[in-house]
């Protein structure tokens, strides 16, 4: 019997979980610029972004981001040159906080396999290099834990065969 599940900080954890009866639970990491998106008052789409936040946070899904996306979404939030009016490190935290307050919602961090599987990228995609490097990091976590699914507005993930990229807006 399949079991439901709440509250993900690991992707084992997902496993075997359904969202109710017949419906697997989806896996899915939620990349930088959606996060910006939803926090942007100045953006066309907030309130659309806003609104997937809060049905991914109710739902029986489990996505995930990364410590690299958080840190980049901190980074961008509450820089003076990208927005008029940055929120300050206090709000975008509460931000950050809200999402991490959904029973659904997890951040990965490397395992053991991390430079194993970062070897196996450098083979499969030898050209990368600079900025994308903060792209191959978040595709070798998705990777070593099994998630295929990114949701993002970044048409450079493209670039990794193995994941599927969705932009929801």
């Amino acid at each position: 019997m399949a079991k439901r599940c709440t509250k993900f900080s690991t992707l084992s954890e997902t496993r075997g979980c359904t969202g109710g009866p017949g419906k697997r639970v989806r896996v899915f990491v939620i990349d930088t610029n959606l996060l910006i998106y939803a926090a942007d008052e100045d953006f066309s789409g907030q309130e659309r972004m806003r609104g997937l936040l809060a049905e991914w946070g109710s739902s029986d899904e489990a996505w995930f981001t990364t410590w690299s996306i958080v840190y980049e979404f901190l980074r961008v939030a509450t820089h003076r040159s990208v927005f008029a009016y940055p929120l300050t490190f206090a709000d975008a935290w509460r931000f950050i906080d809200s999402l991490r307050s959904s029973p659904s919602f997890g951040v990965l961090v490397e395992t053991d396999r991390h430079a194993e599987v970062v070897r196996d990228l450098m083979r499969e995609y030898p050209r990368i290099s600079g900025n994308r490097m903060h792209d191959l990091h978040i595709a070798a976590l998705m990777r070593e834990h099994g998630i295929a699914e990114i949701r993002t507005a970044d048409t450079g993930f493209h670039e990794f065969k193995f994941l599927r990229v969705v932009n929801p807006l």
